[in-house]
Parts: C-alpha cells; structure tokens; sequence
C-alpha cells in the first residue's frame, strides 16, 4: 500500500497546479472589485444595493482590498453580488509541494550526515560519492516519513 502522506501531498499538488499556472496574473492597481465594478459599469451605489451596505461600505471594501486588510468572506460576497465567484490559493515556490519537500529533506539530510560523520571523525575515510549517497539516502528516508523536524 501506498504510503498515506504520499498520496494527500499528490492529490494537493494536483489541485495547487492550476494556482501554479496563473500565478503571474496581475492584481489591478485599483484592486479586483474597483476593476470588475467599473468594467460593468456600475456604480458604488448599486454594488452597494446589492451588499444591503452604504457607498461609503464599498469605498471600504475596495480599499481594504488593496491595503490587504479584506476578509475572505468579504471578498467572497462581493463575488456573490457580482454574480462571481471568489478562488483563492496557495502557490508554492518550489513548483509543487512534493519538491518542497524534497528540498528541506535534502537540506536536513545534508546537515545530519555531516554532523553525524564530525562527530565520529568518519568524514576522512568517505569519498564524495559515498558522502552523497550517504546524503540521498538519508533524505529519501526523511521524505517518506515527512517528520515534524523538516520545519525546525
């Protein structure tokens, strides 16, 4: 049987991969709701209607948008008034979680098997090639165990 973690990080990375693919999309300067407000032409006031809030409740959330401070549930009923949907993700910067992964395992396992051959004075006696494998090894046996440690 597959390995449990193995299967939930490729089922994420999947899902994540369509984040992946547009993550260079551009936030308009005025910010989404201003941009997509005013691209259909209306106005503060029936957007307003819409969100049963004031023109000044719009101007609010059009600049709460931009500062970064809007909620979440803010944005997904701005969506929901607009006839919308708000999405929303993660995008690693590592292409995939898996290769986060396979980094911070590599970096651990790097560290460890160095620690591990100056305290034993074993590092004169390894090759390169040895002290590679050595490191690979380590870091396949992390990865598959994704311990808590990987994040220290």
């Amino acid at each position: 049987m597959r390995n449990q973690k193995k299967i939930n990080i490729e089922q994420l990375d999947r899902k994540l991969k369509t984040f992946y693919e547009i993550k260079n999309i551009e936030v308009p300067e005025r910010g989404w709701v201003y941009a997509i407000r005013t691209a259909l032409n209306m106005t503060l006031q029936q957007l307003g209607h819409k969100l049963k809030i004031t023109i000044q409740g719009v101007k609010d959330i059009e600049k709460r948008e931009v500062s970064g401070s809007i909620s979440i549930k803010s944005m997904k009923e701005v969506a929901k008034a607009l006839d919308m949907q708000f999405v929303y993700g993660f995008v690693s910067n590592h292409h995939s979680i898996e290769k986060f992964i396979e980094l911070k395992s590599r970096e651990l396992a790097e560290k460890g098997v160095l620690k591990n051959l100056n305290a034993t004075s074993e590092n004169k006696k390894l090759s390169e090639a040895d002290l590679q494998r050595e490191i690979e090894d380590f870091a396949r046996e992390i990865k598959r165990e994704i311990p808590k440690s990987l994040w220290d």
